[in-house]
C-alpha cells in the first residue's frame, strides 16, 4: 500500500505539470564482456587487451532522451572518434545489432527505429513492447528523485547475437546467477562441422530491471522501455546497464521531436526473418569451408 500511496500522491502533485511536460534526459550506456567468450581461452592476452581498448566505444555510450507527454526520441550522443573503435568485419557484424535512432509514440503505441545491417539501411515500424512489469516495494534517491523498482521479464529474438554468451561455460559465478534469471534456448545443431556459432547461446528471455520516478509523469525511458508510471532513470538487463546522468526539464529551447525516415521500411518480423537468412548463409559458409563469407548483402 505504501509504494501505491506514495505513486499517487506523486502522481497528483505533479498532473498539472504532466500536461506541458517536456525535457531531456542523459544517459550512460555500459556493456560489460567476458573476454574469455573473445577468440577462445588461449588467445594471448596481448591480443585480448588490444581487442577489448577497442570494443570500448561499442560498449559505453552516451544517449539523450528528448520527451513530452506522448512522444520520445533516444539518440547517441555524438562524440570524437578516437581510434581505438573496432573496424572490419567483427566491428560491422557487432554494430548491426545495436539500433539507431529511437521514435517512439506513446499515444499510438508505436515504435520506429533505425537499424544498419551489415551496410543497408532499415527502418523497424513496430509496436512499443508492453513488458508485465512487477512494481517492487523498493525505493532509492536517484540524484534529486525518488525512484521505485519495478521488474519484468523480456524475451530475446533466437538471432541477436548482441545478447550471445559461451554456450556450457560453468567455470565463473556470474553465468551461475544469469542460470536463476534466463531460460536457455537448447540449440540441437552438431558442433562437428566447427562452426563458430555452435559456441555460443542466446537466452530465451532475460530479467529486466527498472528504477522510475513518478516525480516526472511520463510513461517513458530510455530506447525501446516504456510503460511505468513515471521516466525510468536506471535500467539493467542480462550484461548492460544504463544510467541517467542528467535531467533537464522544460527547457527555453525545446528540441524538435520527429520521427526517422532513414532506411527501407519493415514490420520487426520482417526484419528479424532478413537477420536470420543472413545468420543461416554464414553458417553454411562456415561450414562449408568458406570462413571467409560472402561480400555482399542482399537484402
Amino acid at each position: 500500500m505504501k509504494i501505491i500511496s506514495t505513486v499517487l500522491l506523486a502522481l497528483l502533485s505533479y498532473g498539472a505539470m504532466g500536461q506541458n511536460i517536456s525535457g531531456q534526459a542523459f544517459y550512460q550506456s555500459k556493456t560489460t564482456i567476458d573476454m574469455n567468450n573473445i577468440g577462445g581461452r588461449n588467445m594471448d592476452e596481448g591480443m585480448r587487451t588490444i581487442i577489448a581498448d577497442r570494443m570500448k566505444d561499442m560498449l559505453e555510450k552516451t544517449f539523450i532522451l528528448t520527451f513530452n507527454k506522448n512522444e520520445s526520441i533516444y539518440i547517441e550522443e555524438e562524440k570524437l572518434e578516437t581510434g581505438s573503435s573496432g573496424s572490419g568485419r567483427f566491428s560491422m557484424m557487432m554494430s548491426s545489432f545495436v539500433a539507431g535512432i529511437q521514435y517512439k509514440n506513446l499515444d499510438t503505441n508505436q515504435i520506429l527505429e533505425e537499424r544498419e545491417f551489415f551496410g543497408k539501411q532499415f527502418l523497424i515500424n513496430d509496436t512499443i513492447t508492453n513488458l508485465d512489469w512487477k512494481l517492487e516495494k523498493e525505493s532509492k534517491q536517484i540524484g534529486q528523485y525518488v525512484a521505485f523498482k519495478a521488474t519484468a521479464l523480456k524475451k530475446i529474438d533466437e538471432n541477436d547475437l548482441g545478447m550471445a554468451r559461451r554456450r556450457n561455460d560453468n567455470n565463473e559465478d556470474e553465468n551461475e546467477n544469469e542460470k536463476k534469471e534466463t531460460e536457455v534456448k537448447k540449440d540441437s545443431i552438431s558442433s562437428d562441422n566447427n562452426d563458430p556459432f555452435d559456441d555460443f547461446e542466446v537466452p530465451e528471455e532475460v530479467l529486466v530491471t527498472a528504477w522510475y520516478t513518478p516525480q516526472i509523469p511520463v510513461s517513458n525511458g530510455p530506447g525501446e522501455y516504456a510503460g511505468l508510471p513515471g521516466l525510468i532513470l536506471e535500467l539493467s538487463y542480462y550484461r548492460t546497464t544504463i544510467l541517467c546522468s542528467k535531467i533537464v526539464m522544460n527547457p527555453k529551447e525545446s528540441t524538435a521531436i520527429k520521427a526517422p525516415k532513414k532506411g527501407k521500411v519493415v514490420s520487426r518480423v520482417e526484419y528479424n526473418k532478413i537477420v536470420k537468412e543472413k545468420m543461416d548463409e554464414m553458417r553454411d559458409n562456415f561450414r562449408g569451408g568458406n570462413r571467409r563469407g560472402r561480400g555482399n548483402f542482399r537484402g
